[in-house]
């Protein structure tokens, strides 16, 4: 069992890839690590991220210049939004080799979740992120400054996606939809230009043909309910003409947003539930979530946005698994073609379906496995997809470099309430609406 411990610059294009999710898994490990490479890399491939740490410490203590150990060992405490002891290994890793690209983007984004903006600014810029280092080293003052305590927003719409209503600059309400699988919050063309934002950096792209125009800037103020956020990082994308890039909603909210709040996805109640993380209303909510949910699951976060947690399919067994809120799509999980098979899960592969994963086309088939589970929350004999070019493991930095089996996705949310707590890193679901 694994262990406890868009419209960004990656996501805006992604539109249709949001059935897409996380990649598949290997058997776990069963043995104890020893103090090598491989097998610590074993291990935390396998999920098992606090074996892997005291394997990789175990390195460093017979080798302390290893730098793979040290990146790897800051990485796992990045996961689980441990900042001293991520900060600790990765300055170790950056002294080791300050031109590393993939330890500067880790302490890069250890420091933007930490909302110390101008310390990743050097970090994204090693990285080779020049649209990063811009865009925060435009900031000035504390982003993301939550005021209000609590937010209630209903789901304005809850099919194909979600939608709710939110302000931007004080203007009127506007529909946004949200999506975990993207990071930051992305706002329409027309709706940037309607708000008076101006970008700090911009670069253009092509996609399918078509030129594309990605924005970054700085948003006054955005309003959900009773919560608002000042001072908060925003994109937005054209096309070259200045048009919008799609029609469906007047912006993104991303999980940049929700780790900033105490977040609550009420599927059951059709409703966004945002706290303020040190109010007494979110230690309420807190209290509310152990009481009446099950045992609280693990989340790491990796990537900058990507949620993952614990949960099975088709009797795995607990195995990593991405958690997807938001996003478009009928299926309740999806998961790679070579987990369907070793599961035996019955695919039909009569009905092909012709669709984008992660920006490029790719056929995926219907899946109807015995069981998905995450935690007390069950769907059985439920409509899933299947993508047979799903890989195994996707490395840095396309993907978090550890296995797993699949990812729950927008359908699977329906009958439940799911809080996920970035401060305790714990996710809390229960069948039924929030109190």
């Amino acid at each position: 069992m694994a262990e406890d411990g868009g419209w960004g610059r990656r996501s805006l294009l992604r539109g249709a890839a949001v059935a897409a999710g996380a990649a598949a898994t290997a058997p776990l490990l069963g043995r104890a690590a020893h103090a090598d490479t491989r097998d610590a890399d074993a291990l935390f491939k396998a999920g098992k991220f606090g074996r892997a740490a005291r394997a990789y410490e175990a390195i460093l203590r017979k080798d302390p210049a290893d730098l793979r150990a040290a990146r790897q060992r800051g990485y796992i405490g990045l996961l689980g939004n441990r900042f001293p002891e991520a900060e600790k290994y990765l300055t170790t890793a950056l002294g080791l080799a300050p031109d590393d690209k993939e330890t500067n983007a880790l302490l890069a984004d250890c420091y933007l979740r930490q909302d110390k903006l101008a310390l990743s600014v050097p970090r994204w810029r090693a990285a080779g992120e020049a649209s990063y280092a811009a865009w925060f080293g435009a900031v000035r003052g504390a982003p993301y400054r939550v005021h209000g305590d609590v937010g209630r927003v209903p789901f304005t719409q809850l099919d194909p996606f979600p939608l709710v209503m939110a302000s931007v600059n004080g203007g009127p309400p506007k529909r946004f939809t949200f999506y975990t699988g993207a990071p930051n919050l992305g706002v329409s063309a027309s709706l940037a230009r309607e708000a008076g934002l101006r970008p700090v950096y911009q670069e253009k792209t092509e996609f399918e043909g078509t030129v594309i125009w990605a924005y970054y800037g700085v948003l006054d103020s955005f309003t959900l309910g009773g919560i608002e956020l000042r001072n908060v990082p925003v994109g937005w994308s054209a096309t070259e003409s200045g048009a919008d890039v799609g029609t469906d909603s007047d912006g993104m909210i991303g999980t940049w947003v929700f780790y900033h709040l105490l977040t609550t996805f009420d599927y059951a109640g059709r409703s966004l539930i945002l706290r303020r993380p040190a109010s007494e209303a979110a230690r309420r909510a807190r209290a509310d979530a152990a009481r009446t949910g099950g045992r609280p699951l693990p989340i790491w976060l990796s990537r900058d946005h990507d949620v993952t947690s614990v949960g099975s399919i088709a009797g795995s067994g607990p195995r990593v698994m991405g958690v997807n809120f938001g996003g478009v799509g009928e299926i309740a999980a999806g998961m790679p073609g070579e987990v369907a098979e070793r599961l035996r899960v019955r695919t039909d592969r009569d009905r092909p379906i012709e669709t984008f994963a992660h920006s490029h086309p790719t056929t995926t088939y219907p899946c109807y496995p015995g069981e998905i589970r995450l935690g007390d929350a069950v769907a059985r004999s439920v409509y899933c997809e299947t993508d047979p070019t799903m890989p195994v493991n996707v490395p840095w930095p396309y993907g978090p470099g550890f296995d797993a089996i699949g990812h729950f996705a927008h359908a699977f949310w329906k009958p439940y309430n799911i809080t996920l707590d970035f401060t305790t890193m714990r996710l809390h679901i229960a069948r039924g609406k929030a109190t």
